[in-house]
């Protein structure tokens, strides 16, 4: 089983992908995904409802405890409190909306899509625009061409002379705390509004509100024209959700609103970027212009983490079990530890598992990734 490890001791590695790719085999697609049985797809109602009634009885509760802490400055490290342990609880119903996405929470389609709306809405995502680009996503995983979220600059490109220069200037230091703000507070934002870190055929901006015909669109549309009407009803979803919150602003006070709701807001976001940055980003991890990639390559770049029991539970083993979900998205969270135990059975040299702690991890993400560059030994490209 393949671990990351420091940058010191992937120098001496044999086993490290900067080694030549020629002498590692990749599955064919058809071979990745017979190693998991179909059985696996099966969906169980009461794992399945159970964790919604999980996430969502548990967010209920700690938003509810929101409106009863005073808006007093004392009051500060309550607030602060309130917000890591709502935003915490509440990714859990990110989880649960996100496999609805992927047809993987219900096998009736309607009442499936109506969760997933209902959930992501609440949270003011996209739900129907959002499950487009992340279905691309995973289509093209670790394509820097056609890839979507977490694509990396060239460093020849102007993005990626420009981040370096960033780098140099600011320090290592400085530079990590920058990408740590880019990333986690402002990443999802500037992703939803203008595309970023999307691939390079999709041109910018690649707004999930909005598909109008002045948008660089670049070599494909991420939401060809025919998708409108499914972008126009979730945007209609988070309108009733800000109309909603308008109203609750008239009745209580705007700064309760923006305290009980916009500070869990803003850590559900933090853990949402947390998982995909660490899921799709360190030193090791190659990405492939089109001429070296194939879907099996890109799926098997995703890296499982340690996040432990807790986090587990409220968060259904996003982050640790991910590697299967990119192999079969269909697969449910229940049935997805099975499944990471197959693959790693079958393919112990291609499953990543990182066993760094995870804010060792982010931090040597944050410090260490800005553009990456060909590896003329294997044709893939590395920070």
């Amino acid at each position: 089983m393949q671990r990351l490890t420091s940058p010191v001791a992937l120098l001496s590695r044999p086993n490290s992908p900067r080694q030549p790719k020629s002498q590692r085999s990749y599955p064919s697609k058809a071979e990745l995904l017979q190693a998991l049985p179909h059985e696996l797809t099966r969906f169980n109602p009461r794992k399945a409802w159970g964790s919604l009634g999980l996430s969502l009885g548990l967010s209920l509760v700690a938003y509810a405890v929101g409106t009863q802490i005073p808006l007093e400055l004392w009051a500060a490290p309550l607030w602060v409190l309130y917000a890591i342990v709502t935003g915490t609880v509440a990714m859990g119903c990110w989880v649960i909306a996100h496999e609805c996405g992927h047809r993987a929470f219900h096998p009736n389609r309607q009442i499936e899509s109506a969760v997933g709306f209902i959930l992501h809405s609440l949270m003011l995502v996209p739900y129907h625009s959002w499950a487009r680009s992340h279905a691309v996503h995973h289509a093209h995983c670790n394509h820097l061409e056609e890839g979507e979220t977490h694509v990396p600059p060239r460093e020849d490109s102007t993005s990626g002379r420009i981040t370096e220069k960033l780098r140099q200037r600011l320090g290592i230091r400085l530079f990590g705390w920058v990408q740590l703000f880019s990333h986690l507070v402002l990443g999802w934002p500037l992703y939803l509004f203008f595309g970023a870190t999307g691939g390079e055929d999709y041109g910018r901006p690649t707004s999930h509100f909005w598909n109008g015909s002045f948008y660089d669109r670049g070599k494909r549309s991420l939401f060809p024209r025919a998708f409108r009407s499914q972008m126009v009803r979730s945007n209609l979803g988070i309108l009733a959700v800000l109309i909603l919150l308008g109203y609750c602003s008239l009745q209580f006070s705007l700064f309760r609103v923006l305290c009980v709701y916009g500070l869990p807001y803003i850590v559900v976001n933090v853990w949402l970027i947390t998982y995909t940055w660490l899921q799709h980003s360190d030193l090791e991890i190659p990405h492939f212009s089109s001429d070296q990639w194939t879907w099996a390559k890109g799926a098997l770049q995703t890296v499982d983490r340690p996040y432990g029991p807790l986090l587990n539970w409220l968060h259904h083993g996003i982050g640790s079990t991910h590697v299967c979900h990119h192999v079969n998205a269909r697969i449910p969270h229940y049935n997805a530890w099975r499944g990471n135990a197959l693959l790693k059975q079958r393919y112990p040299e291609l499953i990543r598992y990182d066993a760094t702690p995870i804010h060792q991890a982010l931090w040597r993400i944050a410090t260490r990734c800005a553009a990456v560059r060909l590896n003329p030994t294997d044709g893939a490209f590395y920070y």
